[in-house]
């Protein structure tokens, strides 16, 4: 079953979950409404819902099939993402979340080569990094691992062609127009120009992650001394 609008779709995936697309182009202004829409339809739904994963352009929902009516469903769906989509402006529980950063080499094997590369000072990529507001667009890859955009054109990087084999908890990245903090040891290919000591994901705190989609990121420069005297490693 599948029901379209302009620029809405909504599509069941299986007999117990559904996908809302709102779009195919990322943009922060989206993923505002996108985090408002996800909070809509759990608050709607609230004993329904097995799992509600929201993503740049869409939001993937699970439900229980004796406790949804899946018709219903959708068609709410349908109507409250096209009605959240005509917001000029919209209002959400959104919060930001400040995350301190040790930026220097000795945590970030990327710093110098990406301050080089843009030709500007090491100084110049951390005041830009720190200094830009990020919206939580996504959260996978790993427990906890947000992606962040959108990163100043200045600062921008691609991804290494040859991932590392493991790249340290807590390292910040870059890779093209999106930010992220590692939260566990993991492989990866990100620009790393930082560290954050600050723990991203713990199954036994509720919640689990500081932060949610929509959340507002901003980074805080930090001292060697403050940084390992909260926890971080060299």
């Amino acid at each position: 079953m599948k029901t379209e609008s302009k620029k809405i779709k909504v599509s069941r995936v299986c007999e117990n979950s559904l996908m809302v697309y709102f779009g195919e182009t990322i943009d922060t202004r989206l993923v505002d409404k996108i985090a408002v829409f996800t909070h809509a339809v759990q608050q709607q739904f609230q004993g329904a819902l097995e799992e509600v994963i929201p993503s740049y352009t869409s939001v993937f929902i699970a439900y229980h099939p004796l406790k949804a009516d899946p018709d219903q469903l959708v068609h709410w769906c349908q109507q409250q993402a096209e009605q959240v989509l005509t917001l000029s402006e919209v209002s959400s529980a959104a919060k930001v979340v400040s995350l301190p950063v040790y930026y220097h080499p000795e945590v970030a094997p990327d710093l110098q080569a990406l301050a080089q590369a843009r030709q500007l000072t090491v100084d110049e990529v951390i005041e830009i990094h720190s200094q830009t507001e990020y919206t939580v667009c996504a959260i996978g890859f790993a427990p906890g691992f947000a992606f962040l955009g959108s990163v100043d054109p200045r600062i921008t990087m691609p991804r290494h062609a040859e991932p590392r084999m493991k790249v340290a908890k807590g390292s910040v990245g870059i890779a093209d127009s999106q930010t992220a903090v590692y939260p566990l040891d993991t492989p990866g290919g990100w620009q790393i120009i930082g560290n954050c000591p600050v723990e991203l994901f713990n199954m036994t705190h509720e919640p689990m992650m500081p932060f949610e989609v929509g959340d507002k990121i901003r980074f805080q420069p930090m001292t060697r001394e403050a940084f390992l005297a909260s926890g971080g490693s060299l």
